[in-house]
C-alpha cells in the first residue's frame, strides 16, 4: 500500500500544513470536518502538493524533512517545481 506526504494550503489563513497518510481524500475530509487542531482554524484547505512512497517509514522521514525546513519560500519553490 502506498503512503503519501501532502501539503495543504488555506487561502483564509495564508498558511501551509504538511502531513502524511495512506488516503489523501479521507485525510482531507477529516481536516475539513469539525475537529480540534491547527487545521480546524479554516475550512478551505486544499491539497496543493503530494508525493507517494512505498512505505510509511519513508513517508514519515520525508514529512519530518519538509517540516524541518521552516521556510515558506522553500515550500513554495517545491510546490511550483513539481506540482501535484
Amino acid at each position: 500500500m502506498s503512503y503519501y506526504v501532502y501539503i495543504l494550503y488555506s487561502t483564509k489563513l495564508d498558511k501551509f500544513y504538511i502531513g502524511s497518510t495512506q488516503n489523501i481524500e479521507e485525510r482531507l475530509k477529516s481536516h475539513l470536518s469539525n475537529h480540534t487542531g491547527f487545521t480546524s482554524r479554516a475550512k478551505d484547505w486544499e491539497v496543493c502538493y503530494s508525493e507517494t512512497y512505498a512505505s510509511k517509514n519513508e513517508g514519515l522521514v520525508r514529512e519530518r524533512q519538509l517540516k524541518s525546513w521552516k521556510s515558506r519560500a522553500l515550500l513554495e519553490k517545491l510546490i511550483q517545481s513539481k506540482g501535484n
